[in-house]
This record gives C-alpha cells, sequence and structure tokens, in this order.
C-alpha cells in the first residue's frame, strides 16, 4: 500500500514448566564446577577431589569387545525393549559368584540406563503425592530429585558419626514410618565411606516388613571394599526380594560411568514396573554395549580386583598426608570417597571455598548431600596417589590443622 506502514508485530507465548519442574532440587555439583572452571580460567592448577567420576579407562577387554560388537548389524537395529537375555544372564552369573545370591533372569532383572536412572524412576514407579521416602542424611542427591518429581515428601534419616553412619530405625516415629512407602539404603556409602553388614539388613528388612516399606538398596559401590573386606549386598540376606531391590552399576566397577549400564535387581513385582516406566521412556541400550557389558561381568575380574586395589593405596597415602598435617579422621571402609571433618570457625561451604581459593583444591561442601551432612567435606580418591598428597600438603600450608 503506497505511503502505508505495514506493521508486524511478534508475539511471544508464555512459556511456564510444569510444577514438577520448578520443584526440582538444585544440583549443587554444577555450582561446584562452575567455581572450579572460574579457578582455572584464571591459571590456577586446580586439583578436582569434588567429584565422583573415575578417572581410569575401562579396561581395554571391554573396549575391543564393543568395537567388534559395533560392527553386527542385528545390534542396529532397535534393541528388545527389556534388553537382551545374555546380559541379564551374564549380571545373574555375577550375583552368584560374588554373593551367592539367586536371581531370575527374566523378572527379578532390569537393564537401567545406568543406575542412577534407575534411582529416579523408583520413585516414580511407586510413590504417590501423599506418600512419604525415607531418605538418608547425608545422601546421594538424586534420591531427591525422584521424590520431587514423583510429588511426594522426604522424611530424612540422619546418618551420624557416633552410629557408624547407619540410620537409627528407632529414632523415626512410628507415624512417619507407617505412611513411609519407600527407603533408599547406600552401602558403601556416598559420601561417607561406611559399609553395612548382614545384620544390619536384617534389621532393615524386618523394620520394612512391620510397616510396609519398600526397600531401595543403593550398590553403586558393591565391589569397592578396603582391608580385605568385601562390601555386602542387601540381597545376600533373608527375606531381601520379599521387601525390595538393589540398584548396581558397571560405572565404578569397571570404570564404566559413560557407558551408562546398570541394573535393578530383586522383588518381581518391582522389576516389573521398572521395565513398564522404561517401556514408555526408552527402547533400551545399544546392543555393542550390552555385549560388551556381558563380557565385563563373565570375563576374569582380575581387573576389578586390582581397580579397589589402586583405590586402597590412594586411601592409604591421602591418610599419610592427613596425619602428617593434623587433619583427624576416620578412613573410609569402602567406595571411593572419604568424609573429612572441618576445622574449628568453618562451616562445610566456608572451608570448602577456602580450600579452593588458597589451596587451589575442590572438595565437595557436605550440605550439599543434606542437613546432616554440615560440618564435613567428601573428597574422591580419583586422581594419583602424588596427586592426593600434594593436595593435602597445599592445605597444610594454609595452618588450619594442629600438627601436635
Amino acid at each position: 500500500m503506497d505511503g502505508e506502514e505495514i506493521m508486524t508485530t511478534k508475539q511471544t507465548i508464555q512459556i511456564e514448566p510444569a510444577k514438577r519442574m520448578t520443584g526440582l532440587p538444585t544440583q549443587f555439583f554444577s555450582t561446584l564446577v562452575a567455581k572450579a572452571n572460574k579457578q582455572v580460567a584464571l591459571g590456577k592448577d586446580v586439583i578436582n577431589l569434588g567429584q565422583g567420576n573415575p578417572d581410569q579407562p575401562t579396561p581395554p577387554h571391554i573396549v575391543s569387545s564393543l568395537q567388534q560388537a559395533a560392527a553386527n548389524p542385528q545390534y542396529h537395529k532397535y534393541p528388545p525393549f527389556s534388553g537382551y537375555s545374555f546380559l541379564k544372564e551374564a549380571i545373574v552369573t555375577r550375583y552368584k559368584e560374588d554373593y551367592d545370591v539367586d536371581l531370575d533372569p527374566q523378572t527379578e532383572v532390569a537393564i537401567l540406563f545406568g543406575g542412577k536412572t534407575g534411582l529416579v524412576e523408583i520413585s516414580q514407579c511407586f510413590l504417590n503425592p501423599d506418600d512419604i521416602c525415607l531418605v538418608p542424611d547425608p545422601g546421594y542427591p538424586d534420591y531427591w530429585s525422584g521424590v520431587a518429581l514423583a510429588g511426594a515428601s522426604m522424611h530424612f534419616m540422619p546418618l551420624l558419626e557416633r552410629n557408624e553412619y547407619l540410620p537409627d530405625f528407632a529414632a523415626i516415629d512410628p507415624a512417619i514410618a507407617d505412611k513411609a512407602k519407600l527407603m533408599f539404603l547406600n552401602y558403601p556409602n556416598n559420601p561417607t565411606g561406611a559399609t553395612a553388614d548382614g545384620a544390619f539388613y536384617d534389621e532393615a528388612i524386618a523394620y520394612a516388613r512391620k510397616h510396609n516399606i519398600i526397600v531401595t538398596s543403593d550398590f553403586a559401590y558393591g565391589t569397592i571394599g578396603f582391608d580385605g573386606k568385601k562390601p555386602t549386598s542387601f540381597l545376600q540376606s533373608e527375606g531381601a526380594k520379599d521387601v525390595g531391590i538393589e540398584f548396581y552399576t558397571l560405572s565404578k566397577s569397571y570404570n564404566m560411568a559413560g557407558w551408562r549400564v546398570g541394573f535393578a535387581l530383586g522383588n518381581a513385582q518391582i522389576i516389573e514396573q521398572i521395565n513398564l516406566i522404561q517401556d514408555h521412556y526408552y527402547c533400551s541400550l545399544f546392543g555393542g554395549i550390552q555385549e560388551a557389558a556381558a563380557v565385563a561381568l563373565t570375563s576374569s575380574q582380575d581387573c576389578v580386583e586390582q581397580l579397589t586395589a589402586t583405590y586402597e593405596r590412594r586411601r592409604n597415602a591421602l591418610f599419610t598426608a592427613l596425619d602428617e598435617i593434623g587433619w583427624k579422621a576416620a578412613k573410609p571402609s569402602g567406595s571411593f570417597f572419604c568424609w573429612l571433618p572441618v576445622p574449628a570457625g568453618h562451616t562445610s561451604a566456608s572451608f570448602a571455598d577456602l580450600l579452593l581459593e588458597e589451596a587451589a583444591v575442590v572438595v565437595a561442601p557436605g550440605h550439599g548431600f543434606g542437613t546432616s551432612g554440615e560440618g564435613y567435606v567428601r573428597l574422591g580418591l580419583l586422581t594419583s596417589e602424588e596427586r592426593l598428597q600434594e593436595a593435602i600438603y597445599r592445605i597444610g600450608n594454609l595452618n588450619l590443622f594442629d600438627r601436635t
């Protein structure tokens, strides 16, 4: 049109996330990474002991099996929804050999996209908005994520040093216990490094029966036990499969964190629901990865034993250095984490910030794992003995501890 200006207006719709998204807990590890990266950008030689990412490569025989399997055209198609039977049979064989636990590969095993996926899915499978989940405090923050997505509530079970970082079931209000529907346990424990024995699991099973609670055992560090003691599986206790399941992963035992292979094991009714929700989310893992995972589980376990020995040497080197600078703490009995008290006058956050800024050492502040984590920091044994010792000596130079 002559002399007439045509106006066009772009109207943006209002984007409003669902309530389940706005209610998710803050991922404090992302903040930790951002702080560390800022120091790296300043040119500092940062030693990152704050994260739980295994530093060693996947054993060569496992990598080789994937390379060969990738050429199999059968695996270029969609895999079976619940995964290949050969992988389920491999995990059943491993559990029988390692823990003398009998499992039905078809009804008592679910293949997961890493253990984390299952730990989030379990809450979505069984919790309604009016339900309560019993959660360890301190504990793995992604337990909270699953509960939040389900719209349920959490009741925290304090893990205290005086109780060897085991929950005190007697301290839980019976009215809370009767309303609880799900309970998370995790040994060897993240972040404390504590382990649990069969007597504890027997107690947990009896408690779950009394209050009709599903037990979820997070056994992510199941092969990493120190001082000649092998970690105990929840499924080794009589009646475990009547009340719950165990989550197992290849991430830590075989340095396969990036491969995302995990399992849910135990009660058939619970496994059925996990498979059902995954039918709506996924179409199982790439077949080549499943074949390589089966090789990892069924071939020589020397690599697993060597890895645990490496972590034990690192733990011992770290604690020798800690003793030299006067930082007193109990050695972990499992996992690849150390749980250390902060010096007087500091919170876990202020101490972590001080170590990063003044010593270029990253540690995870304990409050990020729950209220009972305040007063502690978590260190990972995920670098060489030399770098671990250097990190502690840097901290020692700050003169925060009494060396006498």
